[in-house]
């Protein structure tokens, strides 16, 4: 297939390198004029460099966002009225109704799909099969050292540079409030609230954590089918501390669900 990547950073650059390996072509990077000189590599010539839908070479088949709550904002609605497939890992930008209605309403108009990579957490499957019967509760917790929490509202409410001993919480609410107010931080907790019951009665607890050097996603639902629990501790890419590995790699995996003719 030949795709564009909205982004140029860290994922982008991952899901890139393995979409080449499959055997796939990037034709084009896409990106916001306000972040094109920060995200522009030297040397980027091929693929082309973009800033706008409209100058999309005919032949790209699928657009994959990695740029963010701005870069599906921006670009979203535009890709999918053209009838191009549309994959993002920024799932927590759907916490925004307008944003929402705006890309259903355009993926109905192009008869094209927008695919929710998972992100950096799993069970994601078990919740969907699980709200086929009653889910009466679901709750994620997200762990991160204090580091990673940077350049979050979490620098407003705790001293995250000092921060030692126990573990401090620096939010706690819904999956919609987490969404929007830690726009780059919260994706998990929007995945598991469109999987299981929804972005407002999913809780959602964000902790600053000193004694951990990794992230640590909980899920705990309740329902008819029973109870569960699952967590994962996940690194980060090695070109980015503040990027998750397993949501680069679960764009990857979404492509080959999209592409391939067994799919599980």
């Amino acid at each position: 297939m030949k795709f564009a990547l909205i982004g140029n950073g860290a994922i982008a650059q991952y899901v890139k390198s393995n979409l080449l390996a499959r055997g796939h072509t990037v034709e084009a990077l896409l990106l916001r004029a306000d972040s094109a000189a920060s995200e522009h590599r030297p040397g980027a010539e091929k693929p082309s460099v973009l800033y706008h839908v409209a100058d999309l070479p005919d032949n790209v088949e699928h657009v994959i966002d990695c740029a963010g709550h701005a870069g599906l904002r921006d670009y979203g609605p535009d890709i999918l009225v053209t009838g191009r497939s549309l994959t993002t890992v920024s799932i927590g930008a759907l916490a925004d109704d307008d944003l929402y209605s705006a890309l259903t309403n355009a993926a109905t108009k192009g008869e094209s799909k927008l695919h929710l990579a998972s992100g950096a957490i799993g069970a994601l499957d078990c919740l969907r099969a699980a709200r086929v019967g009653q889910l009466t509760s679901v709750r994620y917790t997200g762990r991160k050292p204090p580091a990673g929490w940077l350049g979050s509202p979490a620098v407003t409410k705790l001293d995250l540079q000092a921060l030692k001993g126990a573990p401090q919480t620096h939010f706690q609410g819904s999956a919609r409030q987490a969404a929007i107010e830690y726009p780059k931080n919260a994706n998990v907790a929007a995945a598991v609230a469109l999987a299981g019951i929804g972005f407002d009665k999913t809780a959602v607890e964000l902790i600053a954590d000193p004694g951990i050097t990794s992230n640590i996603h909980d899920i705990q639902a309740e329902g008819e089918f029973g109870t569960f629990e699952f967590r994962i501790s996940g690194k980060a890419l090695a070109d980015n501390p503040r990027s998750s590995a397993l949501a680069a790699m679960s764009v990857i995996s979404s492509i080959e669900q999209q592409t391939g003719t067994i799919v599980f």
